[in-house]
């Protein structure tokens, strides 16, 4: 009833979509002109498929969620039951059965449907033919796909590579307990020295030689880090850093404190599982020390146009050594559209966030920064269209450093001089792009292209960054409060970002 109503209005097609139907009903047939069946590769053995009977009736069959294991399978089944319920015996004969996966944008599977769709309209006059230039552009496209299938438990792996370690530190613990109370009782024990030796080796076989060294250096560790400054090496640079501060009431902190351990397991333990500063498996942090010179706080501003915002980081960089700068962008600038007159475009330019749209507008919200000085660091809060942003601050630096140079020289750079200039500036500078498009996905909605598309591009600005040997600026920031904003709740915050 409700389709012979809706083919009295003016519609060109009308789609109707029942829920699932199962095994039997095929009902629907009887009302429409042209079928099509949407199955995925779950239907259990291969005699299920001569129960279901929209398999003899549909014109189309799509079996969904390629990625899946066994979807291959599962598409060569399908056509055989097709073929056989119609008595096709030719082989070579093609069959209306397509394997998509549409989660995928612009996914091949979904384009073939697509046009045997449009070809049996057309061949009904319904529709005129699709343009084969235009076919050909299509299916041709390459496609990107985010996690190949052989890879898609590789989080799965991650925890059995993490669990397999777990065990063999607690097993190894137990051993490198009996080895240091060897060690300690040796003396005591009056054993003959080769018996010492053949148990020691027992107890030793199984440990890595810098696990071993690490157990026996462990009182030099404990002296380095009760000494009142450390020093180290950075890039064949000797650095010396304080290890003691002090308190307003002169009560003195120390920045690395080792556990008072004095067997050796909980000792090896400590080493495998968290270890000091620096070293592995680095969970107190990847570097020695932070940096004495640099407060880790971010000076976070954006609203307006970028000539307020520039006032507004000089206004709360006044009188600091360091100015790590984090930007805003409103709305539109997230949307990747420009500022404009129309009524959904003009009351948001410039709220809760800068408005930035081009080249000088960048310059503009960073006058008056070395953008290169190992003290400058620069934040940006932004996804969608990180490439066009980053490529904005990028070519902000290097013409800032170009006419540095010029006036030094009192000339125009060469094409050489142009090149070095640009190469060496963007090694320098140093910063965050945000860029993680899955939490936009899940939490917040800037998105303006597809996906698969924005992670490609991701991938090319990281391929960018290796080719052009730049390491003090992050490409990406994966992000999980934005989830927690959207509603998620700590397990999940934490599940969905570690899966980004």
């Amino acid at each position: 009833d409700i389709l012979k109503f809706l083919k009295k209005m003016d519609f060109d097609f009308i789609i109707a979509e029942t829920s699932g139907i199962g095994q039997g009903n095929m009902a629907i047939t009887e009302v429409s002109d042209l079928s099509m069946y949407v199955m995925t590769s779950d239907f259990g053995a291969q005699s299920q498929l001569e129960k279901i009977d929209m398999i003899d009736f549909a014109d189309f069959i799509a079996v969904n969620k390629a990625d899946r294991r066994g979807a291959q399978d599962a598409l060569r089944d399908v056509s055989k039951q097709y073929k056989r319920s119609r008595k096709i015996f030719d082989d070579s004969k093609k069959v209306p059965v397509f394997l998509t996966q549409a989660s995928q944008f612009n996914d091949g599977g979904v384009n073939q449907l697509f046009f045997a769709i449009a070809d049996l309209l057309a061949e009904r006059k319904v529709l005129p033919p699709v343009e084969t230039e235009f076919r050909r552009k299509v299916l041709a496209a390459e496609e990107h796909i985010i996690i190949p299938a052989e890879r898609q438990n590789y989080l799965a792996e991650i925890v059995a590579t993490n669990r397999k370690y777990k065990i063999r530190v607690k097993e190894l613990a137990a051993k490198a307990s009996k080895l240091g109370a060897l060690r300690t009782l040796a003396d005591d024990l009056k054993l003959e020295p080769k018996y010492i030796d053949q148990l020691s080796f027992e107890y030793k076989k199984d440990f890595e030689a810098q696990e071993i060294k690490a157990l026996e250096n462990w009182d030099e560790l404990q002296k380095t880090y009760a000494q009142e400054e450390l020093v180290f090496k950075v890039r064949d640079t000797e650095i010396r850093q304080k290890l003691v501060s002090h308190t307003l009431s002169g009560t003195k902190i120390r920045k690395v404190v080792l556990p008072k351990f004095r067997d050796w397991g909980d000792r090896f333990q400590f080493l495998k599982m968290e270890n000091i500063p620096g070293e592995f498996p680095f969970t107190a942090g990847v570097f020695q020390l932070k940096r004495a010179d640099e407060d880790p706080k971010r000076m976070f501003a954006g609203e307006g146009t970028p000539e307020r915002t520039n006032r507004r980081f000089h206004y709360l960089c006044k009188g600091e050594k360091a100015h790590r700068l984090s930007t805003a962008f409103d709305s539109v600038t997230l949307y990747g559209q420009d500022p404009d007159p129309r009524p959904d475009i003009f009351g948001k330019v410039g709220e809760s966030g800068v408005s930035i749209c081009t080249l000088d507008d960048m310059k503009k919200l960073y006058s008056g920064f070395d953008l290169v000085n190992i003290n400058t660091s620069v934040s940006m809060t932004i996804n969608g269209p990180a490439p066009m942003i980053l490529a904005f601050y990028f070519n902000t630096a290097i013409d800032q450093q170009v006419a540095k140079r010029e006036a030094e020289l009192g000339r125009t750079l060469s094409k050489a001089e142009w090149d070095e200039t640009s190469k060496k500036t963007i090694q320098q500078v140093r910063g965050t792009v945000q860029a993680d498009i899955l939490k936009e996905d899940q939490g917040q909605n800037t998105c303006i292209f597809s996906i698969n598309f924005a992670l490609k591009m991701m991938g090319d600005i990281q391929e960018f960054f290796t080719k052009s040997n730049i390491k003090n600026f992050y490409s990406v920031s994966i992000s999980g409060y934005h989830i927690a904003e959207a509603g998620a709740n700590p397990i999940s915050q934490l599940a969905f970002t570690l899966s980004n």
